[in-house]
C-alpha cells in the first residue's frame, strides 16, 4: 500500500453550509425544492421556496450532502434541481488527489463512526470542523474511480431490490383488499368487481359482498381466551414458563427473538397453552394503528403460553390462516379505530369488543385459495428480501475490504469495465 496517502481531509475539500432561508417564502406547492434534514432520506420533498436564492445554494444530481443534525445521514442527490437549507451541508473534492465518488464512499462509514463518538444529548450535532480534521487513506485517483464504480453498481443493485420490494408490498395491499372484498370465483380466478358484475354481489354489514359469502361474529367463530394477569407471585420459580407477550405479537407474524419466562403450575399451562394455528390478539397499545394487530402461532410458539394483554382466538371452522387475513384486514382496523377506548394514553380493547367483530365466512374452498395467492406473493417478498439482506452484506463486505486496501483492485485497472473481485 505504498501508493496509497494519508490526507487530511480540510486540505482537499470544501464544505458549504446550506443557507437559512426565510420561511416567509415557504410555499407547499411552487417555487423551489428546499432540502431540509428530514429531506434527505424522504421519497418526496415537502417544502418549496418562492422568491431570489443566492446561486451557490442550488444542489444538482450527483451532490454529496450531509445532514449536520440526528444520524449524520449522507447522500448523492438524485432529485433534481434544489435549495440547500441550514443544518444541511453540501461536500466536495477541492484538488486532483481526490475523486467525488469515492469520497462519498469513504465519508459514510467515518460519519458513523463520528456519530458513535459523540457525547449523547437530546440531539447530536456535526460540525465543518469535525468534517476537516478527519484523516483518510487514499490510493491513487484512478484506482479510487474503480472502487467508487464497484460499490456504485452494488448499491445500485441495492437500490432497484429495495424498489422491487417497495412495489410488491403495494401489490400484496392492493391483492389483499381485492381476495377479501372479492373472493375467488370456482374457477379459481378473482372474482369481478361489484362494478363490473353488481349482480354477483348483495349488501352486508361488511359492506358488499360475493352472495356465496356469509357474515358472522368472532363470538360465533373463536373460542377467546384472555392470557395470564402478571404479578409478584408470578416470578419464575419453580415452573418457569415462556410465555408471549405483546412485543413478540406482530402483524401476520410472531417474533420469537425474546422470550420472558413466569410461574405457573401445569394445570394452568394446560388450560392456557397455545397450538398449532391459534391465533394471538395485542389488547391495547399506546398507538392505536397496532391495536387488534393479529398473529397466527406458529410451530415454534406452539406449547407456549401469553399474558394478559394478549387474547387467543381458537377457531372453530375458518381455517387459521384465512382468520389471520382477515383479524388484520382494513376492515377489522377501521373497526378497531371506531370502538376502541383510551386511557392515559393507552387504547385499549374488551373482550365484547372482540366478541363482536364481523367476520367475513367464504367457503373452505375460497379460504384455501385465498390463503394459497396470498402466500404466493409473500414468498416473493420473502426471496427479495433475503436477495437484500444478500446485498448488504456484500457491500457492507467490500467496503471494508477496498476502502481499507485489504484487497486491491490494481489488476482491473487496465480493463474497460469495472468488476467486482473475488
Amino acid at each position: 500500500m505504498s501508493e496509497w496517502k494519508s490526507l487530511q481531509l480540510g486540505d482537499h475539500t470544501e464544505v458549504l453550509s446550506g443557507f437559512p432561508f426565510p420561511s416567509e417564502g415557504f410555499s407547499q406547492e411552487d417555487g423551489v425544492p428546499l432540502i431540509r434534514i428530514r429531506d434527505l432520506l424522504a421519497g418526496e420533498l415537502e417544502t418549496y421556496f418562492i422568491g431570489p436564492y443566492p446561486d451557490d445554494f442550488v444542489i444538482h444530481d450527483g451532490d454529496i450532502l450531509i445532514g449536520m443534525d440526528g444520524d449524520f445521514n449522507i447522500v448523492r442527490w438524485a432529485k433534481g434541481k434544489a435549495l440547500l437549507n441550514q443544518r444541511v451541508c453540501k461536500v466536495f473534492t477541492s484538488t486532483a488527489e481526490l475523486d467525488d465518488g469515492y469520497l462519498f464512499w469513504l465519508l459514510e462509514p467515518e460519519l458513523q463512526d463520528i456519530h458513535q463518538k459523540t457525547p449523547q444529548t437530546t440531539v447530536k450535532h456535526l460540525s465543518v470542523r469535525d468534517l476537516a480534521q478527519l484523516r483518510i487513506e487514499a490510493p491513487p485517483v484512478n484506482e479510487q474511480r474503480l472502487i467508487a464504480r464497484i460499490l456504485d453498481t452494488i448499491d445500485v443493485q441495492i437500490q432497484k431490490t429495495e424498489a422491487l420490494i417497495a412495489k410488491l408490498e403495494k401489490v400484496k395491499e392492493g391483492l389483499l383488499h381485492d381476495l377479501l372484498t372479492r373472493g375467488i370465483d370456482e374457477n379459481g380466478q378473482l372474482r369481478p368487481s361489484p362494478e363490473q358484475a353488481p349482480e354477483i354481489y348483495k349488501e352486508s354489514p361488511l359492506g358488499l359482498i360475493p352472495r356465496e359469502w356469509s357474515v358472522s361474529s368472532a363470538e360465533e367463530e373463536f373460542e377467546i381466551t384472555s392470557g395470564i394477569t402478571l404479578g409478584a407471585h408470578r416470578r419464575p420459580n419453580k415452573s418457569p414458563t415462556p410465555y408471549l407477550r405483546v412485543a413478540n405479537v406482530h402483524r401476520d407474524q410472531l417474533l420469537l427473538d425474546e422470550i420472558a419466562l413466569l410461574e405457573m403450575t401445569p394445570a394452568e399451562l394446560d388450560a392456557r397453552s397455545l397450538l398449532l394455528g391459534d391465533l394471538l390478539i395485542v389488547e391495547g397499545h399506546a398507538n392505536p394503528n397496532e391495536i387488534g394487530r393479529c398473529a397466527k402461532v406458529t410451530s415454534e410458539a406452539a406449547g407456549l403460553t401469553f399474558q394478559n394483554h394478549l387474547f387467543r382466538l381458537r377457531a372453530n371452522d375458518l381455517l387459521p390462516g384465512f382468520t389471520s387475513l382477515w383479524m388484520n384486514s382494513n376492515f377489522v382496523r377501521s373497526y378497531w379505530r371506531a370502538t376502541c377506548s383510551t386511557s392515559s394514553g393507552l387504547y385499549t380493547i374488551n373482550r365484547t369488543q372482540l366478541s363482536r367483530v364481523p367476520v367475513a365466512k367464504p367457503s373452505r374452498f375460497e379460504q384455501e385459495f385465498i390463503c394459497s395467492e396470498y402466500d404466493k406473493i409473500q414468498i416473493w417478498l420473502k426471496t427479495e428480501a433475503g436477495q437484500l439482506a444478500k446485498l448488504q452484506l456484500q457491500k457492507q463486505g467490500l467496503m471494508d475490504d477496498l476502502l481499507t486496501g485489504r484487497v486491491r483492485v490494481t489488476p482491473l485497472l487496465g480493463k474497460d469495465q469495472a468488476t467486482t473481485p473475488a
